[in-house]
């Protein structure tokens, strides 16, 4: 299989380039490579389909936004042919297109691609769902019970009464525009439209169904399995195509997307794929020396060592222990960072003063230059 090529290469224009700009260079590598202009001509037809499924993705903000963030592997779906989200387009789905590129519907006068009578599509449905860092870590399948457009059963979608169907619509005789020819300067100029009878679909209904009232869509409810992957983060959006509402008269099903918010986490902070840890230990561990146990995201715990003289504001980086990158987008696993602060008890027993007090006037206990400058560096970093 072919590398798929990047999409702002795909169409010539800069990753700064404008909607307008998009627009007009899908425009012109459209036009170029339009199969009408080149029958059997394979590889024009598959640069066609590369560039319609670029500006699929570039001309509508939200994908153009995952695009640049996640490339190829970006968990927002619908996006392209095969690569973005998984989603998949025909060339009727390409030539549906045309109208908001070229002010109309398709390319008038081309062996008549601009007469398919046009088929709905249900509009996408959003929700959003609350993870915890555990069903980051491991992915999860959420179960949503939605209230949405699903397909008539009386008429099975076709949005006639049983024993009946739809006629060809008389107007535009099913190709669901019709041509007007008017004279100019420049000689006789063609320009189509909607057809006004059948509203673009190319057949009309005689005998309604009772049940839908002609549209082959009712409210109903359908429970929805939504497949969450590994390592997403508060403001993605997750695609599910063909789980929304059903289109008009057997019309495609439009997309669930689901919009990601992250719970807040007694254990961990979360930095990007990292994971931070707060440990507080106890002075003579800082001290001395010896080991601590450390929790996971998975909800077991490692052995880590604590050198003798651990300082306030030292960390420790646990590789490869954090969270996943999202559908492999990056390399490997994040890491979990352990930063360490010391625990100075606020009332100590008069035996404890005593003991302490010992080590009051020990040069070893007031701390050198060295260590003083390298506290005040971590204090300084911090803030920069």
């Amino acid at each position: 299989m072919a590398q798929k090529r990047d999409y702002y290469e795909v169409l010539g224009v800069s990753k700064t380039a404008t909607e307008d700009e998009i627009k007009k260079a899908y425009r012109q590598i459209a036009i170029k490579y339009h199969p009408d202009r080149n029958p059997g001509d394979k590889q024009a037809e598959e640069k066609f389909k590369e560039a319609a499924e670029a500006y699929n993705v570039l001309h509508d903000p939200q994908k153009r936004q995952q695009y640049d963030q996640f490339g190829f592997a970006g968990p927002m779906g619908g996006g392209g042919f095969d690569g973005f989200g998984g989603a998949s387009m025909n060339m009727d789905d390409i030539f549906s297109m045309f109208g908001d590129i070229f002010g109309g519907r398709g390319f008038g006068g081309f062996s008549g691609r601009a007469g398919r009578p046009q088929q709905h599509r249900g509009s996408d449905l959003r929700l959003k769902v609350r993870l915890s860092l555990q069903e980051v870590n491991q992915g999860v399948v959420k179960k949503f019970k939605v209230r949405k457009d699903i397909t008539c059963q009386h008429c099975h979608g076709t949005g006639a009464e049983a024993g009946t169907g739809s006629e060809t619509c008389p107007t535009c005789h099913g190709s669901g525009v019709i041509t007007h020819t008017t004279q100019s300067i420049f000689g006789m100029m063609q320009t189509q439209g909607v057809c006004p009878t059948c509203h673009g679909e190319g057949h009309v209904i005689k005998n309604k169904c009772h049940e839908c009232g002609g549209t082959g869509v009712v409210k109903g409810e359908e429970v929805v399995e939504i497949k969450i992957p590994a390592g997403v983060a508060e403001g993605m959006v997750v695609n599910v195509p063909g789980k929304g509402n059903a289109g008009h008269r057997g019309g495609i099903n439009g997309d669930i997307q689901v919009f990601i918010e992250e719970e807040d986490n007694d254990t961990f902070v979360r930095d990007g794929n990292d994971l931070i840890y707060n440990l507080l230990l106890d002075f003579p561990t800082a001290a001395l020396g010896g080991e601590v146990d450390i929790p996971t995201i998975e909800g077991t715990t490692l052995k880590v060592k604590i050198e003798n003289g651990t300082q306030p504001g030292k960390t420790l980086r646990l590789r490869g222990k954090g969270l996943p990158a999202v559908q492999g987008y990056g390399s490997g696993k994040g890491d979990l960072v352990v930063n360490i602060s010391v625990y100075i008890p606020k009332a100590l027993s008069k035996e404890e003063k005593k003991v302490i007090e010992t080590f009051k006037d020990s040069d070893n206990f007031k701390g050198d230059r060295q260590t003083k400058e390298s506290i005040f560096q971590r204090f300084k970093n911090y803030f920069s």
